[in-house]
């Protein structure tokens, strides 16, 4: 049965209880479940809560619920929210610290669920709209809504965010629309391109190269981060890297702190996939700056071998994607993919039989709370890495 709507000033955005949180699993798990039970699904989710992407505060879950009664099972909707590491870069022409790279922090987005019956209401937006106020410092936002009431309180562990990324499968305008005044300036669409490749028959010897488990790509996530901010300090003076005209900011999450290497237990919980060797990512011996990582898309089947995060010049990268389309092969995987190769890169892979297209899912998002507009931010290294 639909519920009647209720007034949007009687209701507010909160942190979840225990209870609350296994409830949004519950209400999830029909939807969202696939092949894994109830209780497997649950257990995933606690499992994954306890990994280091989320530990110390970084997950937050949050409920939609009244005012009155905040801590109620029957709450409107939920999200939840991940605080990551992140650089923000400012160009020669931005009036913000020019010529400068920063740490700063961000947010990625994820689970946002309304349950069927109280679908219809306008609620998941709302509860997007304040998310703002959660994450972000609310000195870059503007005046509260009045007719919203109050705004949420303020959390431990949140807050501060200076920009903040979703992947939606609900097309663009949902999150676009819902900003921190409820009308637009929410979440902006930002290159949902792909490039996949057909692994073939074609074999070739690890001579020059290394393959990576998952405990050793945790030691390259620290260096790649360094690169990260090489690559950023080195965009500054090249104006001809960024993708728009004249950004007043570039921005990128970081790989560290356990966010890259979530993407692979994620995938893989509840199934018996394993990758040939065990080897989830690879790197150059004579070119160490030469490197992959990846995880694997089971669903829908046959699976796909997932580039999270690739590193490589012009001259490196056919050497690359061939070491990666081999250890997609020798496990038994016909297909790779790769999210948002740049450009210099892209014409290369049409050398290498990769088809480029822009996709109609998982389209990634991005909102920035800093001097300036959303527009005009640049997201640099909007890879498969940081996905949540």
């Amino acid at each position: 049965m639909v519920e009647p709507k209720v007034e949007l000033a009687s209701i507010s955005l909160f942190r979840a209880t225990p209870a609350q949180i296994e409830e949004t699993r519950r209400r999830r798990w029909p939807h969202l479940g696939g092949t894994l039970s109830l209780a497997e699904y649950i257990t995933r989710d606690e499992e994954m809560d306890v990994l280091e992407h989320a530990q110390e505060g970084k997950m937050i879950t949050w409920v939609l619920a009244p005012r009155e009664n905040p801590t109620t099972l029957d709450f409107m909707c939920a999200c939840r929210t991940y605080k990551r590491a992140s650089l923000v870069a400012y160009p020669p022409s931005s009036p913000s610290g020019p010529n400068s790279v920063h740490e700063t922090t961000s947010y990625g987005v994820a689970a946002v669920f309304t349950p069927p019956s109280k679908r219809g209401r306008g609620y998941a937006r709302h509860m997007m709209c304040l998310l703002h106020w959660v994450t972000a410092s609310r000195d870059n936002l503007p005046e509260f809504p009045k007719a919203w009431g109050t705004p949420p309180e303020e959390v431990a562990d949140a807050g501060g965010g200076l920009f903040s990324v979703l992947w939606s499968d609900v097309g663009e305008e949902f999150y676009h629309s819902a900003g921190p005044e409820g009308k637009g300036g929410g979440w902006e669409k930002r290159g949902p391109v792909s490039t996949i490749w057909e692994v073939g028959t074609e074999e070739g010897d690890d001579e020059g190269w290394k393959w990576l488990t998952q405990e050793q790509l945790k030691g390259l996530w620290d260096h790649d981060a360094g690169l990260i901010r090489k690559e950023l300090e080195n965009m500054l003076v090249k104006n001809e890297s960024y993708d728009m005209g004249r950004p007043t900011a570039l921005v990128t999450c970081l790989p560290t702190n356990g966010v890259a290497a979530f993407q692979i237990p994620r995938a893989t919980y509840g199934s018996n996939f394993s990758m040939a060797g065990g080897f989830w990512g690879v790197q150059s011996l004579s070119n160490p700056d030469t490197y992959a990582s990846w995880s694997v898309e089971m669903q829908p089947p046959p699976p796909t071998l997932i580039v999270t995060r690739l590193q490589a010049s012009e001259d490196t990268f056919p050497g690359l994607i061939a070491k990666i389309k081999q250890a997609a092969r020798r496990s038994g995987i016909r297909k790779v993919e790769v999210w948002n190769l740049r450009a210099g890169l892209r014409d290369i892979a049409e050398k290498t039989g990769g088809q480029t297209f822009i996709r109609s899912e998982h389209l990634p998002q991005i909102v920035w709370y800093g001097p300036g507009t959303t527009k005009n931010v640049e997201w640099v290294h909007n890879e498969k890495f940081c996905w949540c």
